[in-house]
């Protein structure tokens, strides 16, 4: 599996290894795999492969709950029987397995040694049965429904594929790159718990160039094509667990033509909202709705470590170093990068985890600044418990501002004030930690106007200071700041610092 793009995944936050297990056993599709396991016995016979045998999947469907008389039925119990067999759930032996005096016509099946994991096992063995089972249903997922299957069949009753236009490794590269960007998605923060993905959004991101403008119709019916696709393979994922689905509505179906399945599939281009092409966020819902699950959250990511991606997950430094810490939570969102501190700090003698994070926080490296924002983070609710180790580094040239900020907006008394030099080189590297976080944003001018104009002659003295970014910080400012003599001013306090380095 492959997130490609995008190698280095967005920090997810997932419940307890206990949490999902309850929530992989009361999956629907894995529930009926268990029942069937604990059924199957000297009774249960199979056939080549290990299916279950015609005769008995309406005894099976009954085991289930459900109506044998029913079509779906023995359908949905031949599915479940399947991923009792791959999970190991369930043990056959095949027609011709067994001695000469066995049945030749069929094959048995006994419940499996795995089973008693279902109700014995820990969190992480329920878990490990989960995602075999998951793979199963995966690679049901990719492959052509029924109706599709007879039609490419030819004179000789073998499948045409070239007629089918159907390619295994495509098609499950395909689902693979789908629950990647769902992945991608979510963990971006775009897939919240309250906000589902439209269908046409999931499937424009896996049809549309990120550099195309406005879509051609080729593309969209690409994407419409994707769509249905996708609408089948998400009903066939939902009962294992990992997403929640709402269809493409069904009379939608009925009444839409390729254009306005395509106007839909064009709310989902690169640059356009859920609204756009005429269609307002109503009629997108009709056009089907999913979302991760949790348990989808855990199984796609532990698809994606398998794979080789790094795919982040909040708690999973809480055994490491401060300097593992901040390195790492560098590069989070603030509310990720938040809970992860928040992790790390709990259990932790507070004030040597204090003395721990400063140490860790200091360099002159380009990742320093973001690691010092990330280490004022992580002290901002520390309690006075806190202030010997933050007074013990008032005297570092790259500590010192930071501790100065920490004690007086507790009101501690007898703070010492800072030196100009110190003021200076605390802007420049407030300003880097920002750009390095956040980039260029809507409030970084404001931030440019609050650290500078209560300092007068600023900028004829701050290109002199001994900060890695200095250069860059001013040349920043000269775009970004929002008085014109100020900006003219730090693109002049850029050239000499420029001048100054070189």
């Amino acid at each position: 599996m492959s997130a490609e793009p995008h190698p280095t995944l967005p920090p997810v936050r997932l419940p307890s290894d206990a949490e999902l297990a309850r929530d992989a056993l009361g999956a629907p599709l894995f529930a009926r795999a268990v029942r069937l396991a604990r059924w199957a016995g000297p009774h249960t016979r199979v056939e080549i492969g290990g299916e279950l045998a015609a005769a008995q999947l309406p005894e099976a469907a009954a085991v289930l709950g459900l109506d044998p008389a029913d079509e779906e039925g023995p359908v949905l119990a031949s599915q479940a029987w399947r991923v009792a067999v791959d999970t190991g759930l369930v043990d056959v032996a095949d027609p011709g397995d067994g001695d000469e005096d066995g049945d030749e016509e069929s094959g048995t099946a006994v419940p499996g040694e795995d089973l008693a994991l279902v109700t014995g096992g820990t969190p992480g063995e329920v878990l490990d049965l989960w995602l075999a089972a998951l793979d199963t249903v995966l690679a049901d997922a990719a492959v052509p429904d029924l109706d599709d299957l007879v039609d490419a069949l030819d004179a000789g009753g073998e499948i045409d594929f070239d007629r089918l236009d159907w390619n295994p490794g495509r098609e499950a590269d395909f689902l693979d790159g789908v629950l990647a960007n769902l992945y991608l998605l979510t963990a971006s923060g775009r897939g919240a718990a309250d906000g589902p993905i439209p269908l046409p959004v999931l499937a424009a991101s896996m049809v549309v160039p990120e550099d195309m403008g406005e879509p051609t119709d080729a593309v969209l019916e690409q994407v419409s094509d994707a769509m249905m696709r996708l609408d089948d393979q998400f009903r066939q994922l939902e009962p294992i667990g990992l997403v929640e689905f709402r269809p493409v509505d069904e009379a939608l179906m009925a009444e839409a033509d390729d254009e306005e399945f395509a106007a839909a599939g064009s709310a989902g281009a690169p640059g356009a909202g859920a609204g756009s092409g005429g269609v307002d966020d109503e009629d997108v819902s009709r056009y089907g709705l999913v979302r991760l699950t949790p348990l989808g959250m855990y199984g796609i990511r532990a698809r994606l470590l398998e794979a080789g991606v790094t795919a982040p997950a909040v708690g999973e430094l809480a055994d490491k170093g401060a300097d593992a810490l901040l390195d790492a939570v560098a590069g989070y969102p603030e509310g990720a990068a938040q809970a992860e501190i928040e992790q790390w700090l709990a259990g932790r003698e507070l004030q040597g985890a204090v003395a721990e994070l400063l140490a860790a926080a200091r360099g002159s490296d380009e990742g320093g600044p973001l690691r010092r924002l990330r280490c004022q983070q992580a002290l901002a609710p520390a309690g006075p418990e806190a202030e010997q180790a933050v007074r013990a580094v008032l005297d570092d040239a790259e500590l010192g501002g930071l501790a100065r900020v920490w004690l007086s907006e507790r009101g501690v008394a007898d703070v010492p004030a800072p030196d100009e030099a110190m003021v200076f080189w605390l802007t420049v590297d407030t300003i880097a930690a920002q750009l390095a976080a956040d980039g260029e944003t809507e409030e970084l001018p404001l931030l440019m106007r609050s650290l500078t104009e209560h300092h007068t002659g600023f900028f004829d003295q701050v290109w002199r200071v001994d900060h890695p970014a200095t250069t860059y910080v001013l040349e920043t400012m000269g775009r970004m700041h929002p008085d014109r003599k100020a900006a003219k001013e730090a693109r002049k306090a850029a050239f000499k610092a420029r001048s100054r380095r070189a």
